[in-house]
Order: structure tokens, then C-alpha cells, then sequence
């Protein structure tokens, strides 16, 4: 595990989805606690889904991965472009090494040309690009401190980024690299990618940069987009059926001498190296000690189906996760969707709980889970946990169960998507609290646009009317 914990501190949002402008800090405020939890709540259609979506786009960007086109039709249809903006922090306590970092870009759809739709999936008519790039950081260790100050910028014209004296640290002086940069940035708006995080830019960075923590600062970033921050949207969870959300296994490879990651289907029978079977029982065994207590005389197990060789010759075996019930098994697909959405997320909460520099970000936590459960749960969460956990709920039930500074509001201003109740006593109940101001609107934005019963019996009754015999 890295000892260098990177954590989302803020988002701000422009013009993407039905969010004009919104901030939203993640940080309690109102006590310490080691982990850092976030319930943003709030009516249909009022953001929640949005910030989930950015930090989706986040994963992507900093991993060095293609922003998926979906997020094109994203971009507010008055807008030109989405610009987000995120502040993370980077600290290594036993280094006494504090990085402050500020990252923002601009998304755009452009259009592809025909020969580029032909060479593309045919319903993909345009791409998303990632422009204007600014990485800033600030940096603090016990000897020194430095306030902060832009390292990247790539709106630039004539180099692929400014300003020029963090140009030259990072190329090492070196002119000829300037054509390849320049190619890179390219390349990256092409297949809509981030410059900064892209494996070319990286690698030159690698290969002449004067001063290696400003790349210990961009791998780092990149390391925690692709293995330690995990999103969770509607999307994954209406697909659980159909296996598009594996458990996720990370192993050594002796013949490679090193770290591979292979996905374990939930719900469907599938082949994994030999070695990781052992390794597979082990993390089911684990997850079984939590499932028990959350529902009782339910476990998981593995069913071998049997050896088999792969293309390269190694040794696998075909397996699947099964439910164990009353002593009996039976495959997971089989079991309810609010079983199988516990089981699905329950090992990403599992490492939330045990490591600080783990971020999850889940869409709609409450679908399919009872509500008393899913209180206990995220008590159990922020008050012993250590990690990340970013959520949106319907659900009222944890705003009796866990402390008002990790729960935040979405408003009916689309120019101020995002707020923190005020004036809250220590001796209020939340729930009670935010269904009093829905009623008396007594924050400084209105938090739920109202509806008129008698309006919706009559278009009731008049949509009635069309089915009448």
C-alpha cells in the first residue's frame, strides 16, 4: 500500500448536466474523524447523479483513459464546454510530505470526420475532448513549505504548456522534445484523453524532468485514478445481471514479477489463473465474516468447475461465486437484487473501512438495501473507517445515524447546486430538520421545488381519462 494518501477534497462544477455552477467540499467540518464521508441528498433531477458522474470523469482522465462520449451529452445544452475543477490533497504522514493540488480542464464534444466515424463504433459521431489543463500544487514537508503555483498549463499556443520555467524543468532544458510533447497533446485531444496523464507525456516527463517530485506527484495521481478511486453509477448497478460489475482481484504474477489484476464475474461462471484461487477463498472468506452480521445465515463460496489450460499454456480454473443459504448453493444470479447489490459493494466498502487512501463513489447506495441496515452501515463507516466514501441516497434513514458534517444538500438553484445546512444544533435531528425546511425554506437556497397535491390528482385523473373503457 502506498503511504502517500490522496484524497478528494472539493469539486466545482460548470455547465455540465442540469449543474450551471455548484462547489461541494467533502471535508467535515463540524468534528475530526479519520475517514471522510459525503451523503449528498436531495430532490429527483437536482445534481446528485452529476457529481457522481465528475468523479467518474476524474477516474478516467487521471488513469490516462478516453472520457467515454456518453459525457459529451452531458454539457449543458447552453454551454459550449464543462469545466471541473478538483482539489485533492496528497499526504504522507510518516514523511511529514504534504502536496496540496489543484486540477482543472474543460470538456467539448467535436465532431468526427467520415473517415474517423468510419473507423469508429457507428453511433459515435463526435468525440470528447479534454482541454485547458491546469495542474497547480502547493507543497509542505517539515523544513519547508510552498505556497501554491501553477506547474502545468496547456493553454497554450506555441509549446504544449506554460509557463515556461516549469516547461524547461520538466523537458530538462531539452528543445527536441518539444515536437513530441506536441504530438502527445494532440494524440490526447484525438482520443480524448488528458495530456498531462497520458502514458506519452508521462514518459517524457520520466526521461528529462529536473526535479523528480513533480513526476512523483503525476504518477501518484495516476496511480490512485487507476487502482484506488472506484465509482459506482446507475449504470454498473442496472447492469448487475448481466456481469458488468466484477469483484475486482489483485495478485502477484510470478512469471511476470509483478502485480496483475484479474475480475472475478459475480454472477456468471469464469476462468482465473490457478494461482489466484487460493488467493479468490481467502477474500470470499473475509467478506463472508461481514455478510453474516449484515444478513444473517447468508454466506458466498466458490464452486471449482474444474482445470483447465489457456492459450499460453498456464493453468486455470473455471469458477462460480454461488449463495449459500440453508446449506444449500445456488448461483448468485439467482438471489435478490438488493442481495446481490450488497454483495456488490460490499467489498469495495470493506476497503474503505481498512485503507485511508481508498475513494468510492456510489450512485443511488440505498437502491435495494433495507433502510435500517443501510443506517448501520454508514455509522459503522464514518465512525471506524478510514477511507473515502462518496454517496448519494433517497433514503433519510442515515441522517439520523450519521454526524450532519458528512451530508451535504442539492438546491433548486442551478447557479448554486450544492450547500451545507446552516444554523444545525447539536441537539437537532437532521431528517426532521431538512423536512421542516422543505416545508419553511428557512436556508439561503430553496432546497425542494414544491408540489401542488390537487394538480397531481387532476393530471391523474385527466391521464385517466385516455384509458377509460
Amino acid at each position: 500500500m502506498n503511504e502517500t494518501i490522496v484524497r478528494i477534497e472539493q469539486v466545482e462544477i460548470r455547465n455540465f448536466k442540469n449543474v450551471v455552477h455548484g462547489i461541494i467540499g467533502f471535508k467535515n467540518t463540524h468534528k475530526s474523524y479519520k475517514a471522510s464521508v459525503l451523503g449528498l441528498y436531495g430532490q429527483n433531477g437536482s445534481g446528485k447523479t452529476a457529481l457522481i458522474d465528475v468523479i467518474d470523469i476524474l477516474k478516467y482522465v487521471l488513469s490516462g483513459r478516453s472520457v467515454p462520449t456518453s459525457y459529451g451529452a452531458c454539457i449543458h445544452v447552453d454551454a459550449d464546454y464543462a469545466q471541473i475543477q478538483y482539489k485533492l490533497t496528497m499526504e504522507n504522514a510518516k514523511e511529514q510530505v504534504k502536496y496540496d493540488v489543484v486540477y482543472q480542464f474543460k470538456l467539448r464534444k467535436e465532431s468526427l470526420s467520415p473517415d474517423e466515424i468510419t473507423e469508429m463504433q457507428p453511433k459515435d459521431t463526435f468525440r470528447v475532448v479534454v482541454f485547458d489543463e491546469v495542474l497547480s500544487t502547493a507543497y509542505q514537508d517539515a523544513a519547508q513549505s510552498q505556497r501554491l503555483q501553477k506547474i502545468i498549463d496547456t493553454n497554450a499556443k506555441e509549446t504544449a504548456f506554460l509557463p515556461k520555467v516549469k516547461y524547461d524543468i520538466f523537458t530538462g532544458g531539452n528543445k527536441a522534445v518539444a515536437t513530441d510533447l506536441l504530438v502527445a497533446k494532440r494524440m490526447a485531444e484525438q482520443t480524448g484523453r488528458s495530456f498531462i496523464f497520458s502514458k506519452e507525456c508521462r514518459k517524457i516527463f520520466h526521461e528529462n524532468c529536473k526535479e523528480k517530485h513533480l513526476t512523483f506527484l503525476i504518477d501518484r495521481l495516476s496511480e490512485y485514478g487507476k487502482s484506488e478511486l472506484f465509482v459506482i453509477d446507475t449504470k454498473n448497478t442496472a447492469m448487475i445481471s448481466l456481469s458488468n460489475l466484477p469483484l475486482a482481484l489483485k495478485y502477484h504474477d510470478d512469471q511476470i514479477g509483478a502485480f496483475g489484476e484479474v475480475p472475478i464475474p459475480l454472477w456468471d461462471a469464469g476462468t482465473i489463473p490457478s494461482q489466484v484461487l487460493e488467493l479468490l477463498q481467502k477474500v470470499i472468506a473475509n467478506m463472508n465474516i461481514v455478510l453474516e452480521q449484515l444478513v444473517p445465515g447468508l454466506t458466498i463460496g466458490v464452486v471449482n468447475l474444474g482445470e483447465q489450460l489457456l492459450e499460453s499454456g498456464a493453468k486455470a480454473n473455471r469458477i462460480q461465486l454461488v449463495s449459500l443459504k440453508n446449506k444449500k448453493a445456488i448461483p448468485l444470479r439467482f438471489e435478490s437484487e438488493g442481495i446481490k447489490k450488497i454483495i456488490s459493494v460490499l467489498q469495495l466498502l470493506i476497503v474503505v473501512y481498512n485503507q485511508p487512501s481508498i475513494t468510492v463513489a456510489i450512485d443511488e447506495l440505498d437502491a435495494g438495501i433495507f433502510e435500517y441496515l443501510l443506517g448501520e452501515l454508514l455509522r459503522i463507516i464514518s465512525e471506524k473507517g478510514k477511507g473515502q466514501l462518496i454517496f448519494t441516497s433517497h433514503n433519510l434513514r442515515p441522517l439520523e445515524t450519521i454526524d450532519r458534517g458528512f451530508v451535504a444538500f442539492t438546491t433548486v438553484n442551478p447557479e448554486n447546486r450544492y450547500i451545507r445546512m446552516a444554523n444545525v444544533k447539536n441537539s437537532n435531528n437532521l431528517r426532521d430538520f431538512y423536512y421542516r425546511d422543505i416545508t419553511l425554506g428557512e436556508q439561503s437556497e430553496t432546497v425542494y421545488d414544491p408540489t401542488n397535491n390537487y394538480e397531481i390528482a387532476l393530471a391523474f385523473r385527466e391521464a385517466g381519462e385516455s384509458y377509460a373503457p
